[in-house]
């Protein structure tokens, strides 16, 4: 063991003791549930002192699994280590098999089954559809056939088959998107550029609107300046691109900072949780009043 890994040895020596002081005198790392309409309900400590909930032993388990895996997504602020490695893979395996449940019991089964074999989705699958196929249920044999030639790319001699209905999904999904992208962007933002310069409310001038209306108006078409090549920059073109690239730059930043801040809030919820759900050290929703 060398000097550099001394103090990390020690630290988490000194956090296991920590965990299993805290552990054993019973004041962290439980949940609690209570029985209520034939399913398991969370409950309160308050419930529990008072006696109408129980310590839950899977939900507790899975708190411990949420703590200790956020634990080793941490560590990697120290190095690439095998902890951090389980979580990764842990994290990618379990959402990538949420995303195939998922897609399963909210696309496949109402979008392609149900219509195709009413009677069947509803004995196995759906019990309060209706088993009564549509008049133009047969459209969806399209759909059957192209999910079942995307499956011929698990085979090595009929991998070229795969190719027809992906090309198929990625024209259709780049049309969709487009489009969507033209009315949801690009009109958008035309459609919100078309407002009056001068803004007067009950006959009075609104200063405010009106400055907030002038700056948008010189930051469109000085951006609009900076992005026109057919004309050499320089001279009044020059300063108007400038300000453009002024424009630009403050936007880039904003959105910069708010994606920062969307990080750090994720970082505190992530520290929250730690604190105050598994360690129960802080307690800011009052959840364990009377213990």
């Amino acid at each position: 063991m060398n000097r550099q890994s001394l103090p990390w040895v020690i630290l988490l020596l000194t956090a296991t003791g920590f965990l299993v002081v805290r552990t054993a005198t019973g004041d962290m790392g439980r949940e609690y549930a209570v029985w209520s309409s034939g399913a398991t309900q969370a409950a309160s400590a308050s419930e529990y002192v008072a006696g109408g909930a129980d310590v839950s032993l899977w939900r507790s388990v899975g708190l411990w699994v949420a703590a200790i895996g956020t634990l080793f997504i941490f560590s990697f602020l120290y190095a690439d280590n095998p902890c951090y490695k389980v979580a990764e893979a842990v994290l990618v395996g379990v959402s990538a098999g949420y995303a195939m449940i998922v897609g399963f019991w909210t696309v496949i089964i109402p979008n392609l089954l149900a219509p195709l074999f009413p009677k069947f989705t509803q004995s196995i699958f759906l019990p309060g559809t209706v088993p009564v196929r549509s008049d133009y249920w047969w459209l969806n044999i399209v759909p059957l056939v192209l999910g079942i030639m995307l499956l011929m790319r698990l085979s090595p001699a009929g991998g070229w088959i795969a190719r027809w209905p992906l090309a198929f999904i990625i024209g259709s999904t780049a049309g969709l998107r487009l489009i969507a992208f033209v009315e949801a962007d690009f009109l958008a933002q035309i459609r919100n550029t078309v407002i009056p310069l001068i803004t007067i409310d009950n006959g009075r001038l609104d200063a405010f609107a009106t400055f907030s209306n002038v700056l948008l108006l010189i930051g469109v078409v000085s951006c609009l300046v900076y992005f026109f090549f057919s004309i050499e920059h320089t001279g009044f073109v020059g300063g108007v691109s400038r300000v453009g690239i002024w424009y630009l730059m403050i936007t880039f930043g904003a959105a910069f900072g708010f994606t920062v801040m969307g990080r750090v809030a994720l970082l505190a919820i992530r520290f929250e949780f730690l604190f105050d759900n598994w360690l129960w050290l802080i307690d800011p929703t009052q959840r364990r009043l009377g213990l």
